[in-house]
C-alpha cells in the first residue's frame, strides 16, 4: 500500500473512532429533514437560517372537515440553533384550502438512547367559529411525536399527497 493510501486509510480509522466514541446524548439533533409521526403525517422541513429560521411543508393524515387534505405550508423557528444538542423550535401550518383550522407545535429535537432523532411535539389546533359564544370549543391541543424517515434529498411531499380529484364531492 502506498503511503497516500495509508494515510487515507488511518484518516478514515480515526474518523471512525471518533463517530463512535459521541454518545447519542452527545449527538446534536438537526431539525431539517423529513419527519413522520404516529398519525402517518409526514413534514418535511427545510434547512435552518443562520438566525433560526425555517420553512417547510406538512402532508396531515388527519383532518377536522374530511375534506382532501392537501401539502400545506409552515414555518418556524428554532432557538440556539447552533449553540446547543437538543433545542427547542416552534412552527405554525397553515392548513391549505381544505380545513379553517391553523395549528401551532412547539417542542424540542432529542436524540433517543438508540441514536434516533425524535421530535416530541404539542400543538393548539384553532378552528374558526361563528360567535364569541362558541369560542370555548375552537381550540384544541394534542401531542406528537415526530421521527427522523430516511429519504432522498428534495421536496418529496407532492408526490406522497393523495390525489384530490379522486374523492367523491358532498
Amino acid at each position: 500500500m502506498g503511503s497516500g493510501a495509508f494515510a487515507l486509510a488511518l484518516a478514515l480509522a480515526l474518523a471512525l473512532a471518533l463517530v463512535a466514541c459521541v454518545s447519542p446524548a452527545e449527538r446534536k439533533c438537526q431539525l431539517s429533514g423529513l419527519w413522520r409521526n404516529e398519525q402517518d403525517s409526514l413534514m418535511e422541513i427545510s434547512a435552518l437560517t443562520d438566525d433560526g429560521g425555517f420553512q417547510g411543508e406538512y402532508l396531515t393524515r388527519v383532518t377536522l372537515a374530511g375534506g382532501c387534505p392537501r401539502v400545506s405550508p409552515l414555518k418556524g423557528a428554532q432557538q440556539q440553533p447552533r449553540e446547543v444538542a437538543s433545542p427547542t423550535f416552534a412552527f405554525t401550518v397553515h392548513w391549505d384550502t381544505f380545513s379553517n383550522a391553523t395549528t401551532t407545535f412547539t417542542g424540542q429535537c432529542f436524540v433517543d438512547a438508540s441514536g434516533r432523532e425524535v421530535l416530541s411535539t404539542t400543538w393548539l389546533l384553532r378552528e374558526a367559529v361563528g360567535s364569541l359564544e362558541e369560542d370555548w370549543k375552537a381550540t384544541r391541543v394534542g401531542r406528537n411525536v415526530f421521527t427522523r424517515k430516511r429519504a432522498p434529498k428534495g421536496k418529496i411531499l407532492h408526490s406522497l399527497s393523495p390525489s384530490c380529484e379522486d374523492v367523491a364531492s358532498p
